[in-house]
């Protein structure tokens, strides 16, 4: 017994294999004394099976040769401790996952071993043995093909009665931990994507298929949990959504993409049980009615968080029926869903509509009511001929229960809030890309890219179909002329009858062109409002350039506007901005997608709820200012777009000119546009003045306002005592937004603003958790005490004047941008068009 001991053996040959298993048959029971012993020899014999796979096939003919399998399962029989099933699990799926011989994982399949450790009734109270079973199986999953699943399953006649695997895995889809969810999620997908239609028939047959079914309340639970959320962070005035928003939202969009990969697996049955569950569960009774919610229905959801939800089954599970259904429910009103789904979400607690959303919309705008509108031209190039704003059909914009959903959505992008506009810009831009959609229901809603539309009619009138070469051809209208598609007829038809939907309370006479002009008409109403934020207008302007390859709007509204911030608190910083929202517009409109995710949709709503710097700070001057530049290089684009003009890389500036010779920059001998401390400079000009730092500590120094371009600085200079009128820059301080002011008690006190010198939210930092934040500056004051009132005239007047020289430069390179018929080349033929009227009617001598 000793020298048995003590003999050496090589720790990976042969021998060590039939020396460990030789021990395993001796061992009668698996206990506290001898568990250290079996656990040691299971994972050694992983380890040499593994390695002889890849090495000498010796090992495993052995193994065979021994049914060590059949070994394994009386040892978990006889087995006490808990350690031994855990050690036996791991060395299972080790040898399953790295054995990559077919003879090996067929004999491992067979016999119905693994089936009988499938169904082992473990005791899955210990979460660790659970986290090793959950690994067993999806290592098991991970081998399986056409010839492999065949020996894990029991078939009768031709058909599958018994696969434990599947059955036994998917009893743990729901479980609370996320790691379990995500393996059983793996190993499913396994099974669907094998392909053996026998397969295919017993997951999508009763009671297997109950598993899809339970998966859609799954996931419509997990939207009632996050709205619930949502809610409740907005009611608490949150400043950013938590964490918690941040899994739920994960952990949502993982579920939809679980639901794509199923889909992909090309089961039909599968696909049509999906779509029924969705339909039924979620999108009918939940989703749409949630869009637009009313006092006599029981709120479920907030509109925004079902705004996100659609955009985001659209944008992943690629199912046609569902989208289709999706956008046939959109002609129906509200009403209709809530009274079929009993008004009452079965399992669930409603969830209250998010504060913001009640909250009636600013629908403020620019100027007078005659500047408030943009006047647009829908221009027909196929015809020739103009429709005005005026003749196009109004959308409702009340909040009515019997309009229609899609009604909703363009009453959202007229009057919603920022949140309801992005949400509903996003719903339609998600419809037009969704390519399982049929064209005719894109048609239908009004959103159909006008280059689709030519393509279908010219394909119809090339195949001999009468009415496509009719409208292609003719000088009306090239929509449908006959109502909505039989297309669309169809999905309506079916959503009554197998939702039991039983009314006829659609859009009856809905014209496709009627719908295009509605979405055209809210599309032009949103971009003349001045309360949603530059980016979200783009994605406005994303949409309108899918619809609309032609088109004509007058801007001089916004030219107005643009133009006041030449003389506002960040002139200097006008033609930077504008240069990089013009790159920046230019990549949103001509993207082949808009460029936020659905989940933007959700966290825009905690945008503005983040801290409001003082009214009298410069910082929330800079960002409107921001936001001005933004519609109006969206405007612009559109404008050049809409006139077949190609978008430039660089918007047209006048390049800056030199500064006069008698100017103060000059006479200074500044010739840099930002004023370095420590540079030299002549004091000819300068007044000297007194300004205190710190408490008690006053110094003396030389005020100058200069301006060079675009760029404007307020200096201190100390003066050099070695070099009469020559000094050194000590202090510089950005001229614009300075607004100076002479104290009322003491007319020797000017009084300035310092803004800093660029806006916080362009130059932002990373915190230490890696989110992005804006540098929190803010404005800073100098009192500035010169020697007598006439010097502090004399100063205020070199500010007010070396502004206005910024300012006009600022407006000269605007200049060929606010020169639109220029711009557009279109100065010729107004002039060609002016002289043949005066010619026309001048009188006849």
């Amino acid at each position: 017994m000793w020298l048995a001991f003590w003999r050496s053996r090589n720790r990976l040959s042969l021998d060590e294999l039939r020396y460990l298993t030789d021990q395993l048959f001796k061992i009668q029971v698996v206990n506290e004394v001898n568990k250290d012993f079996v656990i040691e020899a299971l994972r050694s014999i992983a380890e040499l099976l593994t390695y002889g796979d890849q090495h000498d096939s010796a090992f495993f003919e052995f193994f065979m040769e021994k049914q060590v399998m059949g070994e394994f399962v009386r040892i978990l029989k006889i087995s006490r401790p808990i350690s031994v099933s855990l050690q036996l699990l791991q060395t299972l799926s080790i040898m399953i996952q790295n054995l990559k011989s077919e003879h090996a994982i067929y004999y491992m399949f067979s016999n119905e071993h693994i089936n009988y450790l499938i169904t082992y009734s473990f005791n899955f109270d210990n979460e660790e043995l659970l986290s090793y079973y959950i690994s067993f199986l999806r290592a098991i999953s991970g081998k399986l093909n056409k010839n492999t699943t065949s020996l894990l399953v029991k078939t009768q006649d031709d058909d599958v009665v018994s696969f434990p695997l599947y059955t036994e895995a998917i009893r743990f889809a729901f479980h609370e931990e996320n790691m379990v969810r995500t393996a059983i999620r793996a190993l499913s997908l396994n099974v669907y994507h094998v392909g053996d239609e026998t397969v295919n028939r017993f997951v999508a047959s009763s009671p297997q298929s109950k598993y899809f079914s339970n998966l859609v309340k799954y996931f419509r639970k997990l939207c009632l949990e996050l709205s619930e959320l949502v809610s409740d962070a907005l009611k608490k005035s949150a400043l950013e959504p938590s964490s918690t928003i941040f899994a739920a939202v994960d952990e949502l969009e993982d579920t939809l993409y679980y639901f794509s990969d199923i889909t992909s697996a090309g089961i039909p049955d599968v696909g049509r049980l999906l779509t029924d569950k969705f339909l039924k569960h979620l999108v009918f009774p939940l989703l749409l009615p949630s869009l637009k919610t009313e006092p006599a229905y029981e709120v479920k959801i907030g509109s925004v968080t079902s705004l996100y939800l659609i955009c985001c089954i659209l944008h992943i599970v690629k199912i046609k029926d569902l989208a289709n259904s999706i956008a046939a429910g959109l002609f129906f009103p509200p009403e209709v869903f809530v009274a079929n789904s009993g008004n009452k979400a079965n399992g669930f607690l409603s969830v209250h509509e998010l504060t913001n959303e009640s909250k009636q919309p600013d629908n403020g705008s620019l100027g007078s009511e005659n500047d408030r509108k943009l006047k647009a031209h829908l221009v027909d190039r196929s015809s020739g001929t103009q429709v005005h704003e005026e003749a196009a059909i109004k959308a409702n914009v009340s909040i009515d229960s019997s309009v229609a959903l899609r009604e909703t959505l363009l009453s959202y992008i007229r009057n919603g809030n920022n949140v309801q506009v992005l949400g509903s810009l996003s719903v339609l831009a998600k419809l037009l890309q969704t390519k399982e959609l049929d064209e005719s229901m894109l048609d239908a809603l009004g959103i159909l890219p006008q280059r689709k539309k030519q393509k279908k009619l010219l394909l119809e009138s090339l195949v001999g179909e009468g009415s496509g070469e009719e409208q292609l051809f003719s000088s009306g209208s090239i929509s449908m002329k006959d109502g909505l598609s039989g297309e669309l007829d169809g999905y309506l038809q079916r959503i009554k009858d197998q939702y039991c939907v039983s009314t006829s309370r659609t859009e009856e006479g809905a014209n496709p062109r009627s719908h295009r002009f509605q979405v055209l008409d809210a599309l032009v109403t949103l971009f003349c409002r001045s309360n949603i934020p530059g980016e979200t207008l783009w994605d406005g302007g994303w949409l309108l350039r899918q619809l609309l390859p032609h088109g004509e709007a007058e801007l001089s509204s916004h030219h107005l506007v643009l133009l006041k911030e030449t003389r506002g608190l960040w002139p200097d910083l006008v033609l930077t901005i504008l240069i990089n929202e013009w790159k920046k517009c230019k990549r949103a409109i001509e993207a082949s997608s808009p460029r936020k995710e659905p989940k933007s949709i959700l966290l825009l709503q905690w945008k503005f709820h983040e801290e409001v710097a003082s009214s009298e700070s410069s910082i929330p001057a800079g960002e409107r200012m921001c936001e001005v530049v933004k519609v109006f290089v969206l405007l612009h684009q559109l404008q050049l777009f809409s006139h077949g003009k190609p978008l430039p890389e660089q918007p047209s500036i006048n390049p800056q000119g030199d500064p006069p010779e008698n100017s103060r920059a000059k006479t200074s001998g500044l010739d840099v546009s930002v004023p370095k401390p420590g540079t030299e400079l002549k004091v000819v000009d300068a007044l000297p003045c007194r300004i205190a730092f710190e408490r008690g500590k006053e110094r003396h120094f030389h005020f100058l306002a200069v301006s060079a371009g675009i760029s404007g600085w307020l200096i201190l200079a100390e003066e050099l005592p070695l070099k009469q009128n020559h000094g050194i820059i000590r202090v510089a301080a950005p001229l614009a937004g300075s607004n100076p002011r002479i104290d009322d008690k003491h007319p020797k006190w000017l009084h300035l603003r310092i803004r800093p010198s660029s806006i916080p939210f362009l130059d932002p930092t990373k915190t230490s958790d890696g989110k992005v934040k804006s540098k929190a500056l803010v404005d800073g004051r100098w009192t500035l005490a010169f020697r007598d009132e006439e010097s502090c005239k004399t100063a205020l007047s070199m500010i007010v004047e070396e502004t206005d020289l910024q300012s006009n430069e600022v407006e000269k390179g605007l200049k060929p941008l606010l020169d639109l018929e220029n711009a557009l080349g279109l100065s010729d033929i107004f002039q060609h068009k002016t002289s043949s009227l005066t010619e026309n009617f001048a009188p006849n001598n």
